[in-house]
């Protein structure tokens, strides 16, 4: 089983009007391209990348970053925003066989149950109304999408802005680095294991659980 958690970013570029300005003076006017991500949450690896123009939203992409995947691949859930909240994003997530973990938007009502996505949906919508958004969010796992948010981080880090001024080459200037990023999560990525816990009102660090077992901790 894979998951798949989904997000975006933007990342400034430089197009002809702000090059011409920076060379021979005059206003300029920013221009940004949004970049949507699919990762694998389990290898952390980048597996599908949309660009686009920064008024285009996430709900549109998400069928596509899907698209992007083998039909072959088994996805077992996908994470995303509320902004995904929408009847073609959970369709294309039902099409796929994979569970939907989307927060539903506040004061959100069911939708009439004609597809997958809608019924799925609608679940998801009862479960957060009955255990509280609060609740629901870590019920149904939807912390995982902060390592997208961590990916989103790493992609940044390898420049805040574009160098090529036409789209077409834009887009191959990102996935260069999508290609670049990959490349350095397959060689091994960070465990992170707890060392001890800490006494409550001492302050004071146990080196293992089993000496921690005699004194009263609080329940997590």
């Amino acid at each position: 089983m894979h998951c798949r958690a989904l997000d975006s970013t933007g990342t400034k570029a430089e197009g002809e009007g702000e090059w011409n300005a920076r060379k021979h003076g005059g206003p300029k006017r920013r221009i940004w391209r949004k970049i949507h991500l699919g990762i694998d949450e389990e290898t952390l690896e980048v597996r599908a990348v949309e660009v686009t123009t920064s008024p285009v939203g996430d709900a549109p992409m998400l069928p596509e970053l899907l698209a992007q995947i083998p039909s072959g691949k088994d996805i077992g859930s996908v994470t995303a925003d509320g902004a995904c909240d929408t009847r073609k994003g959970h369709d294309a997530i039902a099409a796929r066989g994979a569970h939907a973990v989307i927060p539903p938007r506040k004061n959100a009502k069911s939708w009439k149950p004609a597809s997958a996505g809608a019924i799925a949906r609608n679940e998801a919508v009862n479960a957060s109304r009955y255990l509280g958004r609060a609740l629901w969010r870590r019920w149904s796992g939807y912390h995982r999408r902060s390592r997208v948010e961590s990916k989103m981080n790493c992609i940044k880090l390898l420049g805040q802005s574009l160098m090529a001024r036409d789209f077409e080459r834009q887009v191959a200037e990102i996935q260069l680095r999508v290609a670049v990023l990959n490349r350095y999560t397959a060689l091994g990525i960070p465990v992170t294991e707890a060392a001890g816990q800490i006494r409550p009102g001492k302050g004071e660090l146990c080196p293992s659980t089993d000496l921690c077992n005699k004194a009263p901790l609080w329940p997590f």
